[in-house]
Order: C-alpha cells, then sequence, then structure tokens
C-alpha cells in the first residue's frame, strides 16, 4: 500500500486578489509562509519517506517547509504542475468575466467542457497527474508520500482516484495549505482525510476564492 499526503500550497498575494494564477510562478504571502509553517509541524512526527512537488515555487517551498523536518529533498514533478489558464493568467476574475462572459460562466457550472484560451482543460491536466499518481503507487508500494500541488490539480486528481468525472470538479473544495490523505492497496485508492486545515486553526475557512 502507498500512502500520500497530498498539500496544496499556502496562500499566495494573488490568491488574496482574485487573480487567475495557473503556471505563474507566484510567491506565497507572508501569510501563506505562516500557514506552510504550521503544515510541516502537523506533519513533523508523521513518517514520511519521500517528498514530492509541482516545480512552481508557492507548492515547493510549501513542500519543503515539511520536507526539513525529516532530512528529506523534495523533488520536482512537472507532471503535477497546476493548470495553465492560458490568457487568463495574472487577470483577475472579474476581468475575466467581463472579456469571456460565456466561458468564465461555464467554467464555473461545467468545468469538463472548457478549454482555456491558449491553455490546458481539465481532462489534460486529469490525464498528466493520473499519470503521475499512478506511477508513484506502482515505484514507492509502502511507503508515505508527501505531495505538495495545486487547487485545480488536487481537485481533479481527487475526483479521477474516486472515479468522478471533471463535472465534479467543483464538489471537491481545497483551501490553502490543506492536508489530504490518499491510500491505494492492489490498484484501489480511497480518501482518509480530505481539505483538512484543523493545523491551521479552523475547520472550515470559509474562504471562496475567486482564481485559482
Amino acid at each position: 500500500m502507498i500512502r500520500i499526503i497530498l498539500l496544496r500550497h499556502g496562500e499566495t498575494t494573488w490568491n488574496i486578489e482574485g487573480r487567475y494564477q495557473g503556471q505563474e510562478d507566484t510567491p506565497l504571502s507572508p501569510r501563506g509562509l505562516e500557514q506552510g509553517k504550521k503544515a510541516a509541524l502537523a506533519l513533523k512526527d508523521v513518517p514520511i519517506d519521500r517528498a514530492i512537488s509541482s516545480p512552481l515555487f508557492r507548492s515547493y517551498e510549501t513542500c519543503r517547509m515539511a520536507a526539513d523536518y525529516h532530512g528529506l529533498t523534495v523533488e520536482k514533478d512537472s507532471r503535477i504542475t497546476e493548470i495553465s489558464h492560458g490568457k487568463w493568467e495574472g487577470i483577475h476574475a472579474d476581468e475575466i468575466e467581463a472579456r469571456y462572459p460565456t466561458e468564465f460562466h461555464l467554467w464555473h457550472t461545467h468545468p469538463e467542457q472548457v478549454q482555456m484560451p491558449e491553455g490546458e482543460n481539465l481532462e489534460d491536466v486529469r490525464k498528466r497527474c493520473r499519470e503521475a499518481f499512478d506511477e508513484y503507487a506502482e515505484k514507492y508500494d509502502g511507503e508515505t508520500i508527501l505531495v505538495a500541488a495545486h487547487d485545480a490539480v488536487n481537485k481533479a486528481i481527487i475526483c479521477d482516484l474516486l472515479g468522478l468525472d471533471m463535472s465534479h470538479f467543483w464538489q471537491i473544495k481545497q483551501d490553502n495549505c490543506c492536508i489530504n490523505v490518499l491510500e491505494c492497496d492492489k490498484g484501489i485508492w480511497r480518501i482518509v482525510s480530505l481539505n483538512n486545515t484543523a493545523h491551521l486553526g479552523y475547520l472550515v475557512s470559509g474562504i471562496e476564492q475567486k482564481g485559482l
């Protein structure tokens, strides 16, 4: 059996502003750094054999803070990089809604039907993330792996591992620096913990971010 501790990165300034980040390499906000430290402390005494992160700094730094307690070097895997929003990246959600009203409405109602302009769709994300997770399950059987990724990545892979298509994308919530625990035994995946934020001092954040 493999156990994957799946993190979402800490808060960024663009999360606060409601800008779509996608594959833009944005830094953690001061609050995001504190969230990362709290997640690291929460995982300090949990046996972890390996640490893997998206190459983007916000996820890598979140992962590194936890990995340091275990003397682990963080490996980068581009397959778990955030969705490419294409022309939407760097733009505030309200401005995207004004420029692309049809696509923006569809993104929040039928996300599986949206092709980001000059970017990806959720099927692109699902395929590359599932390839990574299947590889982890095969290569690291018997280990506990820390994986740090992103909102859309986490939602897409959780849906897929549960056998849900991408139309269920918005039914999965991922707060900044939440902890999820996934297990795979003999090819069967299950969710042990989802969107846990107790280490941050609250059970429910109440935060609804405008941008991913």
